[in-house]
């Protein structure tokens, strides 16, 4: 089962900051909508406080996050270990996008090294965190970020990323809005 804090500690905060990947999952209310579990690199996580994380969010072919958060705001994010000693933890909260433009992108957006993909970041206050042991999960030795995403992106260019986000990223797999769907100069 685990252990479980009401908050973040600092020992938990030294973890988030040592990985290279973590997962971040959400779903949808109804009980027909699909569970997204996406994983997540660079180093684009930080913790804000105890109780408050954000990611930041690259365009990618879909957009489930905001949606889902949008619509409910659950979120669920996990880190494992794959080198050193075994652990998991994962961070419950709730969460909301913040975007581009937005007085609240003007207070995280600078927490971040912003590139010209970036979508919009993830913020989540977080009301209950889990430790458990990783003894199952397997070792990985890091080999490093790929470059791939940054090359399509400087391929695509602005415009091009506009609209790859009009075609992909407005609506979730069930059909919710996301926030660049329901606001913005996407509308």
């Amino acid at each position: 089962m685990g252990k479980f804090f009401e908050a973040i500690q600092p020992a938990h905060k030294t973890f988030i900051e040592r990985q290279h990947i973590f997962f971040v999952a959400t779903a949808p209310l109804s009980a027909g909508g699909r569970v997204n579990l996406s994983p997540k690199g660079l180093d684009c996580f930080r913790v804000l406080s105890e109780s408050q994380v954000a990611y930041m969010d690259l365009i990618s072919s879909g957009n489930e996050t905001s949606a889902h958060t949008l619509e409910n705001g659950r979120i669920t994010f996990m880190f494992c270990s794959f080198e050193g000693k075994p652990n998991i933890l994962r961070l419950y909260g709730k969460a909301e996008t913040v975007l581009p433009g937005s007085d609240a992108w003007a207070i995280y957006a600078p927490q971040f090294n912003i590139y010209p993909s970036t979508r919009q970041i993830i913020l989540a206050n977080i009301d209950l965190v889990q430790s458990s042991c990783g003894f199952g999960v397997p070792l990985f030795d890091y080999a490093g970020e790929r470059d791939i995403h940054f090359e399509w992106a400087e391929r695509k260019g602005a415009d091009g990323l506009d609209q790859y986000i009009r075609e992909k990223n407005l609506v979730s797999l069930d059909g919710l809005p996301t926030v660049l769907g329901k606001q913005g100069k996407y509308q």
